[in-house]
């Protein structure tokens, strides 16, 4: 089983969009049985909570199911059972290194650094621009299913 952590700030915007995205790409590619996917903030704001309503409303508009999606903060014990753990923005990923570490596994990369965009996913908690965001999100996430499939399937 290859196991997938999006992290965001807050693990009620972003990382919970592209869990539910990724795991909806997932099922309809017929990989869920070798594929798990979940999602974490790095900061404990959050913790228990739904996805943001926006989320929740972006979700329902492309028919993606959001059930199961709860806020968790990103704990060390994650780096021992993900294989990828993909940050939404530079901060993200500096605040994944400070608590994990620059380990050689897992795979710690930015979501658009596998696109051609190579930049951040803004936060719409900020924005106010759910669709700007599930738009990005849809891509990186069509670019991480590509790269897993043909490094590890």
């Amino acid at each position: 089983m290859i196991n997938v952590l999006f992290v965001c700030l807050g693990n009620i915007c972003r990382s919970p969009m592209a869990e539910a995205l990724f795991r909806d790409l997932v099922k309809k590619q017929g990989l869920e049985d070798q594929i798990a996917v979940d999602s974490a903030g790095t900061s404990g704001w959050h913790l228990g909570s739904p996805p943001h309503k926006g989320t929740l409303e972006i979700l329902r508009k492309y028919n993606i199911d959001a059930k199961g999606l709860s806020g968790r903060q990103l704990v060390k014990e994650d780096m021992e059972k993900f294989d990828y753990i993909i940050g939404m923005d530079e901060s993200n990923i500096q605040n994944i290194h400070k608590l994990l570490g620059r380990p050689e596994h897992p795979v710690i990369v930015r979501l658009l650094d596998l696109t051609d965009k190579q930049k951040d996913v803004p936060d719409p908690y900020y924005t106010g621009d759910f669709q700007e965001t599930y738009d990005l999100l849809e891509e990186g996430c069509r670019k991480l299913a590509e790269k897993i499939k043909d490094e590890r399937l």
